[in-house]
């Protein structure tokens, strides 16, 4: 009998995706056994500066993935907006599942919109992304830094240190909570990161045995999106050091990618959008990078001190969350 090993952070959120993980792959009744491998990350540790202080998005994977490439896991389970571009060696992202809520949720005990925030009132969210947005919409809000899991964040809301906090409807729903969302906000208004309220699991390249498991868990569609979403991010080196979004829906065999860079103060907002064939997913994620980066988003690099990813490193980054066995549509 074989025994998988997950690799997951400790978490109420992470464990629950690694759970479900878990439950997963004991339905598929293969004599399986499942046993988690519960780690902390640095960036679990260090919450007292911006991510993009302190190295990015890596410091929720490091360790899980050094615990992969050294052989204590089998396996990592991620929320894939979490996900670096770019990938150790020897390691992939290629099994991804379907997809929870998108949007950004607006939790508070006072307001039911932000529409309802007065002047001066104080936000709270971990996002530049979310950050810009929201003072583009509402410069007379105070927008914070919050930092921690979804347990910390709403219990500092609850306290009474902000008057409303933005969070991932996903987490919320996957951690049973959805009556705490006083509105969703619209991707139009909020357009969502990268991935955001997807999961994705990463595996070694050379261990086929258990991708065979869990290729079973793969849902194609949300792959489509992913590649789509994560290339735009990728050419635009998106990690936690500048404000972008990407989502994607798909409508029939094309998948139409929004975009959206913003400046950190929400002061200048660059949009595009495109739509291409399912099997073009990657490349049309570069095609509307260039777009924004033709409309503006290329200054907004320029002036955090940051440049566009050359085109072969989005390919190699690429190459790691697209399948070798993607199905072609027609």
């Amino acid at each position: 009998m074989k025994t998988l090993r997950i690799a997951t952070r400790k978490s109420p959120l992470a464990l629950w995706q690694a759970e479900d993980v878990k439950a997963r792959v004991e339905a598929l009744d293969l004599g399986v056994t499942v046993e988690l491998i519960k780690m902390t990350t640095k960036g679990d540790q260090l919450l007292d500066s911006p991510l993009a202080k302190i190295g990015g998005k890596g410091l929720f994977v490091k360790e899980l993935e050094t615990a992969m490439l050294d052989g204590l896991a089998d396996i990592a389970v991620h929320s894939i907006k979490d996900v670096p571009a770019v990938l150790p060696e020897g390691l992939q992202v290629v099994h991804i599942m379907d997809r929870e809520n998108p949007h950004d949720a607006f939790v508070s005990n006072l307001y039911d919109k932000p529409e309802s925030l007065p002047e001066g009132a104080v936000v709270g969210t971990c996002s530049l992304r979310r950050q810009a947005l929201l003072l583009s919409r509402f410069p007379h809000l105070n927008v914070h830094n919050l930092r921690g899991n979804v347990n910390s964040r709403l219990a500092k809301l609850d306290a009474g240190e902000y008057d409303a906090i933005i969070l991932a409807a996903a987490g919320l729903i996957r951690l049973d909570m959805p009556e705490r969302i006083a509105c969703e906000l619209s991707v139009e208004d909020s357009l969502p990161a990268a991935g955001q309220g997807i999961v994705g699991i990463e595996t070694r390249i050379d261990d086929e045995e258990t991708s065979a498991i869990i290729d079973q868990l793969h849902h194609q569609d949300t792959s489509y999106r992913v590649m789509a979403e994560r290339a735009l991010s990728a050419r635009l080196d998106g990690g936690c050091q500048v404000p972008i979004a990407a989502y994607s829906e798909r409508q029939g065999n094309k998948i139409w990618l929004r975009g959206l860079v913003a400046s950190p103060d929400g002061k200048k907002v660059v949009t595009a959008d495109a739509s291409a064939h399912l099997n073009e997913a990657v490349d049309l994620g570069v095609k509307v990078a260039e777009m924004l980066l033709y409309r503006g988003a290329a200054d907004i690099l320029k002036s955090l001190g940051l440049t566009p990813a050359p085109l072969d490193e989005v390919a190699a980054s690429a190459a790691k969350y697209v399948r070798r066995d993607q199905p072609t549509s027609s």
